[in-house]
Parts: C-alpha cells; sequence; structure tokens
C-alpha cells in the first residue's frame, strides 16, 4: 500500500477531532438562530460569543473588536474595502480599487521576499488612506517585519491592515506592539472548518460594511453567522493556544530535515525565503530545469501530496509572480514546489519524501530538453 504523505497545510489542514465534537451540536440541538432571542437563539448566540470571547483573548483584544466573517479572502476585502509580494485575496481588491479612482502603490521586495519598512516610509503620502501587507507570504514563508512597518503606519496616522491567515495559530502576533488596525485571520489553516474566518478591527478605525443586510456582527458584515463552524473555530484557537509553541518547535526541525535532505541528494536545488525569519512548517524548493508541475504529479503517484508555489495560483504554468519578485532566473523559478507541514506530520513522511523526490527529480531531468547545464 502506497504511503500517503500531506504536506499541503498551507493550502488547508484536516479538521482536529476536537474541533468536530466542538462543532456537532449546532448541526443539532443548538440549531437556533444567534440574532433569535428566545432559548434556541441564545443557545446558539452563547457558542458563538464563547468563540469570540476565546479568539479576543488569544490576540490580547477586545471581544467587540472581532468580526467572523466566511473566509480570509472577505476578511481581506472588508479589511482593504472597508477603510478604503501580496496574496491574491488582497492584490487583486487593490488592482479593483485602482480600477475605481484610487492610487495604489507597490512597494518592492528583497531577494528573501521581505518588505523594507524604508519602502513603505517613502511611498507614503498626503493622501494615503491604508497600508496593507501579508504577516507571512503564504509561498515562500518568509515573515515580514510588521512591527517595524507598523511604527511606519502610526508616524503618518496612516491605518495598518495585516493578512495574518497564515500565520495566526503558528506564531505570536501582538497586535498592539505592531501598530495593527485590522487583521485577517482565517479557521481552516490551524485544523478548524472553512468557511469561517475573523477581522479584527481596532476600536476607533473608521471603516464601512461591504456586505448590507440585516444587523449581524454590530453592522459590520451582514447575514446570520455560521454558528458550527465559528464554535469550531474558536475550539481550533483553543488548542492551537495549547498546542502552537512546541509544535512550532517540532515542525521546524523537520522542516529543517527535509530541505537539507533533499539538498544532499539532489544537485541545483535552492530554497526560498529567509534562512530564519520564515514560517516553521514552510519550505519552498526550486529544481532547475525541472516544472514543479511534473514535480507535483510525480510525488502524487507516490501518495505525496505538495503544491507548485501557491494553493491559490495552482494549474497555471507560468513561474510564481512572488519568486519573479524576489528575482529568482525563470530556469529556477518553474521548478518552484512548497512543501507545509502540520501536526500529524511525521519524521518517517520526511524521509520517504526524500527517498521520492531524488529519483523523480532525476528522472525528469533526463528527459528536460534543457538539460542540468
Amino acid at each position: 500500500m502506497t504511503r500517503r504523505v500531506y504536506l499541503d497545510h498551507n493550502a488547508s489542514t484536516p479538521v482536529h477531532p476536537e474541533v468536530i465534537e466542538a462543532m456537532l451540536p449546532y448541526f443539532g440541538e443548538r440549531f437556533g438562530n444567534p440574532s433569535s432571542i428566545h432559548g434556541f437563539g441564545r443557545e446558539a448566540r452563547e457558542g458563538l460569543e464563547t468563540a469570540r470571547e476565546r479568539i479576543a483573548n488569544f490576540l490580547g483584544v477586545a471581544k467587540d473588536e472581532i468580526v467572523f466573517t466566511s473566509g480570509g479572502t472577505e476578511s481581506d476585502n472588508l479589511g482593504v474595502r472597508g477603510v478604503a509580494i501580496e496574496h491574491h485575496a488582497v492584490l487583486r481588491t487593490c488592482e479593483t480599487l485602482g480600477g475605481q479612482g484610487f492610487a495604489v502603490t507597490y512597494v518592492p521586495v528583497d531577494e528573501y521576499g521581505t518588505v523594507d519598512p524604508d519602502d513603505v516610509r517613502r511611498a507614503i503620502r498626503p493622501d494615503t488612506i491604508l497600508i496593507t501587507i501579508m504577516h507571512a507570504n503564504s509561498e515562500v514563508g518568509t515573515i515580514e517585519p510588521v512591527e517595524e512597518i507598523g511604527r511606519v503606519a502610526r508616524e503618518h496616522g496612516v491605518p495598518f491592515h495585516v493578512d495574518a491567515v497564515q500565520t495566526f495559530g503558528k506564531i505570536p502576533i501582538d497586535v498592539n506592539a505592531s501598530g495593527i488596525n485590522l487583521l485577517s485571520f482565517s479557521s481552516h489553516k490551524i485544523y478548524g472548518p472553512k468557511g469561517v474566518a475573523g477581522l479584527y478591527i481596532r476600536k476607533g478605525t473608521r471603516m464601512a460594511a461591504i456586505q448590507h443586510g440585516g444587523e449581524h456582527e454590530r453592522r459590520r458584515r451582514a447575514g446570520t453567522e455560521n454558528v458550527a463552524g465559528i464554535a469550531g473555530f474558536g475550539k481550533a484557537v483553543e488548542i492551537r493556544e495549547r498546542d502552537m509553541a512546541a509544535e512550532a518547535i517540532r515542525v521546524t526541525a523537520l522542516r529543517d530535515r527535509l530541505s537539507e535532505g533533499i539538498g544532499a541528494r539532489v544537485p541545483d536545488v535552492r530554497v526560498n525565503g529567509h534562512p530564519t525569519r520564515r514560517l516553521p512548517g514552510t519550505a519552498s524548493l526550486c529544481f532547475r530545469h525541472v516544472e514543479s508541475e511534473s514535480i507535483v504529479l510525480g510525488l502524487d503517484l507516490k501518495g505525496i501530496g505538495v503544491s507548485a508555489g501557491s494553493a491559490c495560483t495552482s494549474g497555471n504554468v507560468e513561474p510564481s509572480y512572488v519568486l519573479v519578485a524576489m528575482g529568482v532566473p525563470l530556469d529556477w523559478a518553474m521548478g518552484a514546489v512548497r512543501c507545509s507541514l502540520g501536526r500529524g506530520t511525521l519524521a518517517e513522511d520526511i524521509d520517504y519524501v526524500i527517498d521520492s523526490v531524488e529519483p523523480l527529480v532525476r528522472k525528469l531531468r533526463a528527459v528536460s530538453p534543457v538539460g542540468t547545464a
């Protein structure tokens, strides 16, 4: 039987058994609408607010600063539009605003995918209304200097939005020290259900709703809340608060075992992203003169799930826009593969992947028209 190894946790994670257990009552006896004032509604409301309080405590903020949404993309849209290098959810929102008369400035990244706070400072204009950045890039895992950028935002009185979908529950986030006004985060990246996420909105941050209807979420996001999903999200956060520190150490060791093991056995491989300021479980590797899709499909036949760069661009044959922005040469960028580890990843899994990658890449290079110059 083929071993099954899932190394695409940045795309999505399996729901934790304790999370499923926490959700079940809201599919059954606690089915009420949380906006109803009768007992059935109050039961649902209790689950909703318990989750909100857990998440607020985890971030060290007030519970009424947390708004639940349908996903990280909606949180980014609400955060960016409501006040007015990036994940498409932010990048394409900014592009759309640019077509609506807003002036959007994009700052460059260095060879590691890091934004220079001084570039942000130089890009600020008298009419700048928002600074938005990812806490960590989902593809290469580079952690951005959000505290330094937050200081720049505070110096100029500009609201600061951070997309923390890939970092929330994986590494510490101090919204106060970083001067963050708006923070997007998601459930299905931390072993919670899909279809639920959140946006932290600092008190005093002026913004308008982009989804209109009822009085839900203090008029900031209309629509009956996904109570079961939110209850599961709250439980997932509770578990991550308990396990996050130890898990970060464990998956970092496995990540390095993977990168170093492949590097020792396969020539012409490079590790992308910052060497130290990188997500614990993210290993982005470029295999020169090999197409990433061929590696992904070849590993899939061995029961191994990895990504050809960012999950949101899988299926494209163009090189990753992230790697292009980092200045990675085309013959390397076309062979980019992302491995993202999680709580179920074992050392034996890593060794199996290393053993599988080496012959696969050798075979692909043997038939490559460009060879391995």
